[in-house]
């Protein structure tokens, strides 16, 4: 975000027939929460059409990417490596190192879905947990990143967008952002 370094979500691993929408929505946790872009590993790659037709419905920017070599992209990443997992250290206790690190270089945060490799745990400078109870990693994801950014994500101005959510108590209403505009 902004001033910030890359915050890159590596989505590690996916399993066809059950991870579809759990995977398109790691992609679209990292977009609205504040990375800067996403990279599908395997086969989630054919789970990227979705995220880039809402970043461009919605505004950017935001990237995503594909990777055969998710270990090689983990191992080589110039910067901090976070895994995700509720094995891991308490968000509580890293957040401030994390972001501290994240303030001298840029965070790759890696989400799995099935058995995440050892190696991954070795690789990670961080392994972090939101909770140490069976979770969802979007739920995982999202709370890392809230607390990462520390709730600046939320009040983030897209760049081009084609639609604009507009809040509102009661109701759904997506519109033109110059009607939106106008409504101000």
């Amino acid at each position: 975000m902004s001033d910030d370094h890359e915050v890159t979500v590596l989505r590690l691993g996916h399993r066809p027939g059950r991870d579809e929408r759990m995977t398109t929505h790691v992609g679209l946790t990292a977009r609205a929460l504040g990375a800067d872009r996403v990279v599908m590993a395997g086969s989630a790659r054919d789970r990227t059409d979705t995220i880039v037709d809402i970043t461009e419905r919605f505004g950017g920017p935001f990237e995503v990417d594909v990777t055969q070599e998710p270990k090689r992209l983990i191992r080589d990443f110039e910067g901090t490596v976070v895994h995700l997992t509720m094995y891991g250290e308490p968000v509580q206790d890293v957040e401030d190192d994390v972001r501290e690190a994240h303030a001298e270089g840029p965070l790759l945060l890696v989400v799995g879905a099935e058995k995440v490799p050892f190696e991954v745990y070795e690789n990670a400078d961080y392994n972090v947990g939101v909770t140490n109870q069976p979770h969802s990693e979007v739920a995982s994801l999202a709370v890392f990143l809230d607390r990462l950014f520390e709730g600046r994500e939320l009040d983030r101005e897209w760049d081009d967008p084609d639609r604009v959510v507009v809040p509102m108590e009661t109701g759904k209403r997506v519109v033109d952002p110059d009607e939106a505009e106008a409504d101000e």
